[in-house]
């Protein structure tokens, strides 16, 4: 048994030292008011989704990495293992609202006007137009049972794009390491019931007109050089 425990404790060392690392994670600020999105989404949805919602995530992702540094610390592999759902689900909320803000933008500023160059030639060369691409997402967000995400993903290693699905806040590395996210819509109920009710459809309908395609094709150019 003694042996057992020294050994956990020296296979988990270097994980300690990366864990210690780390530095806790803020809520990122919006780059446009709450209310900048109207009437694609309201004011009263952006500020709870952002303040609320994403602020949860954050929180409880700072104190699953606390309980993951005082486990490793401790050598409590069991621990460390137990740990590992509220890291992926806190620590995905996390990661894929950060990609979402940046995904929209007010139609004043652009929001909506369709991708040009490089992406807007991938897409059709992988969907065949942008209507055909939207249409795809809107079908697979639709039909996603409970609470998830639909992504427009550029895959590295095949070089070509895909529309993925991931279920609750799992994030799209989960689906493979090489697909990139370009554009995620958050088909969770707190994205859209206030507004849209139960009526998903028409969220998705309405969500283009404020999509950031620059912010897409900015990550596209860079990650498909």
């Amino acid at each position: 048994m003694a042996l057992r425990s020294v050994v956990s404790r020296k296979t988990l060392a270097p994980a300690l030292r990366h864990y210690r690392s780390l530095t806790t994670f803020t809520l990122p600020d919006l780059p446009y008011d709450y209310g900048a999105l109207e009437p694609a989404i309201s004011g009263e949805i952006m500020r709870l989704h952002h303040q609320k919602h994403h602020q949860t995530y954050v929180t409880n992702y700072n104190k699953a990495l606390e309980q993951l540094d005082a486990a490793v610390s401790k050598g409590d592999a069991k621990g460390v293992v137990q740990l590992q759902s509220a890291l992926k689900f806190n620590g995905g909320g996390h990661v894929n609202h950060s990609i979402f803000w940046q995904n929209l933008k007010p139609v004043s500023e652009g929001g909506g006007e369709p991708p040009h160059g490089a992406l807007g030639w991938a897409i059709d060369k992988d969907f065949g137009s942008l209507e055909a691409l939207v249409k795809k997402i809107n079908s697979e967000g639709a039909a996603l049972q409970g609470s998830g995400w639909v992504w427009l993903a550029l895959d590295k290693e095949q070089k070509i794009l895909k529309v993925e699905t991931t279920p609750n806040q799992d994030p799209l590395v989960t689906k493979g390491v090489s697909l990139v996210p370009l554009l995620g819509v958050d088909v969770w109920e707190h994205a859209y019931y206030l507004q849209y009710k139960n009526v998903r459809p028409d969220y998705l309908a309405n969500i283009w007109n404020v999509i950031n395609w620059k912010y897409a094709s900015e990550v596209y150019e860079k990650e498909s050089a």
